[in-house]
């Protein structure tokens, strides 16, 4: 009886306590968001009080700044002040050049202004996250600017160095507070979030190539699904690398190891190809012969951590894995191989393992090793991936501004110069974000038409009976914390952005306030009808579609590659690799699995030919060597696999004895893999490139 008695009290008590796990779970949930909220607060709170100090005229600007900095995460905040830095000081400069270039001619003056978003435009286009930023805000800081110094009908009014002085002041000392604010409340978690990730990067890629060694064959039919979507992850990385190099100077300095690590995984996965490529086309047998014979030649220590696919040895010990991996590369590099598809599938694991020793290298530096020794940079230079987007978005930057800008002309509108701003901002910052770009500015729209509205409650109902910084900065705290922990959370964090950044220049807070309505809504109306035109000429010239901009990286590539089979001293190995890695990043997270896997190819194929380059003169075959990649630059497959075979069976001949024979056999296993992928990927090989 006292059992059955006890029976409901158990149940309430397993109920409660789910409840109260459940109450535990949202509020650990929420913790991070809103203590997010507090330091963007915090930071506004900061740096208006900072420039309220100072008196300074446009105060608002501070906060703002510190507004639009502050990110969830600490790398990406301060990664982004220092490219917010820059660009302000270069869109500054450009609108005081512009100014002195066209003192007295408005056309000639907003002409200018236009192109100058347009350049912007195209350089964030072309670079990468905050870099991609940066060249963005210098774009519109000189709109911003403008905005200052035109008069009603767009005439300059000779104060464009005062305007860029004030300007760059007051957005510097919102970088500053927010940096202080954010580095003294968070510790970051970009580095161990990196490491984490290349480490089970790098052990499911070891264990899946120790896989195919030990399979030699009999389950390689699975593989390449699981490789192609390793290369997806592998181009993620990027932002995360970006972060990390944001949160510290040390691994900022050193970051050529943090982009070899990429390389290296991108080079692990193209040696990973071709030895599945060589043992799928191999007699059975032969392919466990061979695959056996190269497994000998790595330590069992590191064959064993190798096929674990655990990340915790690559983060306790990354050091000391390193060595394991020198030292299996040496090893192999040194056998002696009687056939060219062994001699293929030792340096292809060389390459493999090459590429795990790099990305080792990265993860010293992140876990054990803060010091670590930088690679010697390779002279290489910048690469464009593909110049269409670029240049389709700078058009509709020029097209965009102008159009407001001819706009204000003719109605002598006289908020026209804040509906260019807001029409530069919108269309310039959105332009690298491709086909999400009409989305992110309607969203930024809808974020700033909300801010509007509650800075309206704010400004008119709220702050005339506020005297006080104090009574100031908890109003701020009511709108800036809620919105702070909602721009946290990955949903719809596009609207919010704006809603947090945006509302702090539409409340205007100053040491004297002034509650001036019809000038509060004209201004509301023209920044309406700014990000609405930059929203719609993302709707009239739409970016380039996912699946054309990886069509057009893909046939670009093939382009290149056989320009190189017909022209010997155009690109250097280093060179064309820096190519392929740029093309890699580029390629948008909707590509198909098969196109990343075609541009691995044309990696590892354009690496090959340029080696077969540099060792057929030592040969003496160099006109053999250039009629067999005849076929190849001719869009046939069959007759460049058959020129590669004669080209081979001339190899063979050379003999087989003096120092030249080991040159000859890795010529050999380079023709092999050319051919391996001609088989593999035949289809794109052959594919018609125009122009």
């Amino acid at each position: 009886m006292p059992g059955a008695l006890d029976e409901p009290g158990r149940i309430g008590a397993r109920r409660f306590a789910t409840r109260s796990g459940t109450l535990t779970s949202a509020v650990a949930a929420a913790g991070p968001p809103l203590l997010f909220g507090v330091r963007l607060w915090a930071s506004v709170c900061l740096a208006l009080y900072v420039a309220f100090w100072l008196q300074l005229d446009n105060a608002y600007w501070a906060g703002t700044s510190a507004a639009l900095v502050c990110q969830p995460f600490l790398g990406a905040s301060l990664r982004k002040g220092w490219f917010r830095m820059i660009g302000t000081l270069v869109g500054a400069v450009a609108i005081v050049t512009l100014t002195a270039c066209f003192p007295q001619e408005r056309a000639g003056f907003l002409v200018g202004l236009a192109l100058w978003g347009a350049a912007c435009a195209l350089v964030a286009t072309l670079l990468r996250n905050f870099a991609a930023y940066g060249a963005a805000l210098a774009g519109y800081t000189a709109a911003i600017i403008a905005s200052d110094e035109l008069g009603a009908t767009g005439g300059t009014d000779g104060l464009a160095f005062t305007f860029a002085l004030a300007r760059v002041t007051e957005i510097w000392i919102g970088i500053a507070c927010a940096g202080i604010v954010l580095a003294g409340t968070d510790f970051g978690g970009a580095r161990r979030q990196l490491a984490a990730l290349l480490a089970g990067l790098s052990a499911e890629i070891a264990a899946r190539f120790s896989f195919a060694l030990t399979q030699a064959g009999s389950a390689l039919s699975k593989m390449p699904p699981v490789r192609r979507e390793h290369i997806r992850q592998v181009i993620a990385l990027d932002p995360v690398i970006d972060q990390v190099k944001g949160e510290s100077s040390i691994l900022r300095y050193h970051s050529p190891v943090l982009q070899a690590a990429v390389d290296g995984l991108f080079e692990a996965l193209a040696g990973w190809c071709a030895v599945v490529w060589r043992l799928a086309r191999l007699p059975d047998d032969t392919a466990r012969r061979e695959a056996d014979a190269v497994l000998r030649n790595i330590p069992a220590e590191l064959r064993s951590a190798l096929l674990q696919a655990d990340p915790l040895p690559w983060t306790t010990d990354p050091i000391g894995m390193r060595r394991l991996c020198d030292g299996a590369a040496r090893t192999l590099i040194a056998i002696p191989a009687g056939a060219p598809s062994l001699r293929l599938l030792a340096d292809q694991t060389v390459r493999v393992l090459t590429g795990l020793s790099d990305v080792l290298g990265g993860l010293a530096l992140l876990v054990a090793e803060p010091a670590g020794r930088t690679p010697p940079l390779r002279s290489v230079r910048p690469h464009v991936p593909d110049w269409l987007p670029a240049l389709i978005n700078a058009a509709r930057a020029f097209v965009t501004i102008g159009a407001v800008e001819l706009f204000w002309i003719m109605t002598e509108w006289p908020n026209g110069a804040v509906a260019i701003t807001w029409a530069a901002i919108s269309v310039i910052l959105f332009a690298p974000r491709a086909d999400e770009a009409y989305a992110r500015a309607v969203d930024f729209t809808i974020g700033t038409g909300l801010a509007t509205v509650c800075a309206a409650v704010v400004a008119f109902a709220i702050l005339p009976n506020v005297a006080t910084f104090a009574g100031l900065s908890i109003v701020l705290a009511l709108y800036l914390i809620p919105v702070g922990a909602l721009m946290a959370q990955p949903w719809q964090a596009t609207m919010f952005a704006p809603m947090a950044g945006n509302f702090v220049p539409l409340l205007g807070p100053a040491n004297q306030m002034s509650y001036d309505t019809v000038h509060f809504y004209n201004n509301a109306l023209a920044i309406a009808a700014g990000c609405g035109a930059a929203a719609l000429s993302f709707r009239l010239l739409p970016p380039l579609s996912p699946a054309l901009r990886s069509r057009r990286l893909i046939a670009l590539t093939l382009r290149d590659l056989r320009r190189l089979t017909t022209d010997a001293g155009r690109l250097p190995g280093d060179d064309w690799e820096g190519l392929i890695y740029s093309r890699l990043e580029a390629l948008p997270d909707q590509a198909e699995p098969l196109q990343r896997a075609q541009l691995i190819a044309a990696l590892s194929v354009g690496a090959d030919i340029i080696h077969l380059r540099r060792l057929a003169p030592r040969l003496g075959l160099v006109q053999e060597l250039e009629a067999a990649l005849a076929a190849f630059a001719q869009e046939d497959s069959a007759a460049a696999i058959a020129g590669l075979t004669a080209f081979d069976h001339r190899l063979a001949s050379l003999g087989e004895t003096g120092p030249e024979d080991s040159v000859v056999l890795r010529a050999r296993s380079r023709v092999l893999a050319v051919c391996d992928a001609l088989v593999r990927h035949g289809t794109y090989f052959e594919a018609r490139v125009c122009g």
